[in-house]
């Protein structure tokens, strides 16, 4: 991989469907999925990876600006949404990837926390890290 491909990898976009704030992450029911999206995000960027996030209703010039974006909502719409580029490749469409995902599109080691919810294959739920 070459340099400027490394340096790519390490910054990770997330475009978000249109939300009430910048991760969704407020009022008085906060969605888990959003939750544990918001700290892989943190974790990225303490591991020097650089995170942008876009929220449609908020940052529509971002979506306007980003040629796979662009492409991705002519295609599917907003059902698109979420949607995270890695070095502007698409690495998921439509859901939240999860750390271990993250880890590998932004080129870095993927290390389990203790504590944190990992999820199950096939049952949507979870089981904490030890």
């Amino acid at each position: 991989m070459s340099a400027a491909n490394h340096e790519r990898s390490r910054t990770i976009e997330v475009y978000d469907p249109a939300m009430c704030c910048p991760t969704g992450v407020c009022g008085p029911s906060v969605d888990p999925v959003l939750a544990r999206f918001a700290a892989d995000l943190e974790w990225l960027r303490g591991k020097g990876v650089t995170v942008a996030r876009y929220n449609l209703a908020q940052d529509p010039g971002a979506f306007a600006a980003a040629p796979a974006v662009q492409a991705m909502l002519a295609e599917r719409g907003t059902d698109c949404l979420p949607l995270v580029l890695a070095g502007g490749e698409v690495v998921a469409s439509g859901n939240y990837p999860d750390r271990k995902t993250l880890a590998a599109a932004a080129g870095i080691p993927f290390e389990a926390t203790p504590g944190m919810i990992l999820p199950l294959a096939g049952t949507g739920g979870g089981e904490k890290a030890r």
